[in-house]
């Protein structure tokens, strides 16, 4: 009793200060990883719909932050705890190398998508609900996790997309959108009548309170784009909240239409040509005239 007694004795003295010390400091990093994980759910927390997807995904991307930094801690303290126990922990490091060098040849393309994910939703680039273009795709983001995006393309397909094969994604939900409105006007109408048309049906939809709280700004007339054979091509610019840009020019395009008919101004079409002369072939097949 007296000998086993006076060895743990000695080793408490001699190694607990150190165990208690891993031990705190294990403890203080898991507080601090914890605060830090709060605080970017925290950042993220607001009352309207895009911000509270935001705060899931964010929320989401804390607990897996919070879980595996929780288990470094947990693996670093014990294996820094090992040598006061008397075991070596350089078979264990090797060991654990080799594991890391294994699991990076076999997942690395699981790693590569979770590592783009990761930055896809913590630098906000876009959220479920969101109109994105990545390449060919264009639509609607269905589903969001660290390892693929799912959306849902206008075709009415769901395309699943790896994270870590979006190198460039274009966000068509933020800010605002916009769109340029061609009219091609004939070239036998006066410009100035058709401008004047055009400038006036651009101000009657700004001040419609129906459509106002579409309108980010304009649409306004920008003049004349170009100009051919077949008449001029005027351009009108619209901006919109995001994805109702092409609602708001199906009504402005049906409002020039109704306006052009009023005013007997004529778009522009494709011209009829005819050659005014003597028929040649004719000519030949019936013969010399006596």
């Amino acid at each position: 009793m007296t000998i086993p007694f006076a060895r743990w004795t000695e080793f408490a003295l001699s190694n607990g200060a150190r165990l208690v010390g891993i031990v705190i400091i294990a403890l203080l990093l898991n507080r601090l990883l914890k605060a830090v994980t709060e605080r970017l759910v925290k950042i993220a927390s607001s009352d309207t719909r895009v911000a509270v997807m935001r705060e899931q995904h964010t929320r989401t991307l804390a607990g897996v932050l919070y879980s595996a930094g929780t288990a470094a801690i947990v693996i670093v303290a014990f294996l820094t705890a090992l040598p006061e126990f008397g075991f070596s922990v350089t078979p264990i490091a090797a060991l654990a190398g080799l594991a890391t060098v294994a699991l990076g040849f076999g997942a690395q393309n699981v790693v590569r998508d979770l590592i783009n994910g990761f930055f896809i939703v913590f630098e906000d680039q876009f959220v479920v609900g969101d109109i994105i273009r990545i390449g060919d795709t264009a639509g609607r983001v269905e589903h969001l996790t660290l390892r693929r995006t799912v959306v849902r393309d206008l075709q009415g397909s769901l395309v699943t997309i790896s994270n870590g094969e979006i190198r460039q994604v274009g966000n068509l939900s933020r800010d605002w959108s916009q769109l340029f409105l061609d009219v091609q006007v004939s070239a036998d109408d006066s410009m100035g009548r058709a401008l004047a048309a055009l400038d006036q049906v651009c101000g009657e939809l700004r001040a419609d309170t129906a459509w106002s709280p579409a309108l980010v700004d304009g649409p306004r007339l920008l003049g004349v784009e170009a100009l051919n054979v077949s008449g001029a091509t005027l351009r009108v610019q619209l901006r919109t909240v995001p994805t109702r840009q092409h609602d708001v020019a199906r009504e402005l395009r049906r409002r020039i239409q109704a306006r052009f008919e009023q005013q007997q101004i004529s778009l522009s079409s494709v011209q009829r040509v005819e050659l005014v002369g003597r028929d040649r072939s004719s000519e030949s097949d019936s013969g010399p005239s006596r």
